[in-house]
C-alpha cells in the first residue's frame, strides 16, 4: 500500500533523512518511534505529500506521489488522512464542529458529521458548538472524526496523544484501535514512546537521527531489541497502565 525507498530529505542546514525505506501494507498497524530530531514529523509530511523528498521514491496504492503535482493528488487526499499532535491548531476556532468534521468532504453534511461524532463518543449536540469549548481530548476525538469523514483507506496519527494527560490518552489510544479495527484503516502511528507504539501497532520502525535503525515486528523489537538506541527507548518508556495506577493512587 506505502512503500518507502532510499528517501533523503535535505534542508539548507540538516539533513532530516538518510536512505530511510520501508513497506506498509493493507490493513497494518505501523508504528514509527524515535525521538525528537530522528525525523518522524518529516516523515509523515512526506507521506502525506506536504513535503516532497530531495531523493528518493514514495509510492501509495502502487502509483508514486513524491513526483505528482497538487492537482494530481486528489486521490491521495481522499485515500490518507492525518490526525495531528495539536487539535487546537488544526481545528478552525471560527467553525461550528459539524461543520469542521464536514469540510473534507467540500460541502456540508451534518448526516455524516452526526455520524462520526458518534463514533468517537461525542453527542450529536456537540456539532453545534465551537472547538474552544471542548476539552484537549475532546478535541484530539474531533479531529479523529474529521480525519475519517472522506472515509480514508489509511490514518496517519502524528503523535496523537503526547499533549494528553495520561488518563486521557488512553482513552485516545483505545477510541483509535476500535477505528481502526471497525473501518477496517491501515494505520500509520507516529510516535516518541516505544510503550505507546507497542500498545497500538503490531510493527515499529525505529527511528534515529535521520535513519531507521531498526524494523520488524513491535512485540519482538521490545523483547529483543537488536540496535542500543532501541535499548534506550524501552528503558526511557513509561508502562502507561501503571502510570495511569500511579495517578489514580494520588487521588
Amino acid at each position: 500500500m506505502i512503500g518507502v525507498h532510499e528517501v533523503h530529505r535535505r534542508y539548507p542546514r540538516v539533513h532530516a533523512l538518510r536512505g530511510v525505506s520501508f513497506e506498509v501494507h493493507a490493513g497494518q498497524r505501523f508504528g514509527i518511534v524515535g525521538g525528537s530530531g530522528s525525523g518522524k514529523s518529516t516523515m509523515v509530511r512526506l507521506l502525506a505529500a506536504l513535503d516532497r523528498p530531495s531523493a528518493g521514491e514514495i509510492f501509495f496504492q502502487g502509483k508514486r506521489i513524491d513526483d505528482l503535482p497538487e492537482r494530481r493528488l486528489d486521490f491521495l487526499r481522499a485515500e490518507l488522512q492525518v490526525v495531528f499532535q495539536d487539535p487546537m491548531g488544526s481545528l478552525d476556532p471560527r467553525m461550528r464542529v459539524r461543520d469542521i468534521v464536514s469540510e473534507p468532504l467540500g460541502r456540508t453534511d451534518f448526516a455524516r458529521a452526526e455520524e462520526l461524532l458518534a463514533a468517537v463518543g461525542l453527542p450529536p449536540e456537540a456539532g453545534e458548538r465551537y472547538p474552544h469549548q471542548f476539552s484537549g481530548g475532546q478535541r484530539q476525538r474531533i479531529s479523529i472524526a474529521r480525519a475519517l469523514a472522506p472515509r480514508p483507506s489509511v490514518l496517519v496519527a502524528d503523535e496523537p496523544v503526547s499533549a494528553l494527560d495520561v488518563s486521557v490518552r488512553k482513552q485516545i489510544l483505545d477510541l483509535l484501535a476500535e477505528l481502526v479495527e471497525r473501518f477496517e484503516l491501515t494505520l500509520v502511528f507516529v510516535s516518541h514512546d516505544l510503550a505507546v507504539v507497542r500498545r497500538i501497532c503490531d510493527t515499529v520502525a525505529v527511528m534515529r537521527r535521520g535513519e531507521l535503525v531498526e524494523l520488524g515486528p513491535v512485540d519482538e523489537v521490545y523483547r529483543e531489541p537488536e540496535h542500543p538506541y532501541t535499548r534506550e527507548l524501552i528503558a526511557a518508556a513509561p508502562n502507561l497502565r501503571a502510570e495511569i495506577a500511579r495517578l489514580k493512587g494520588r487521588t
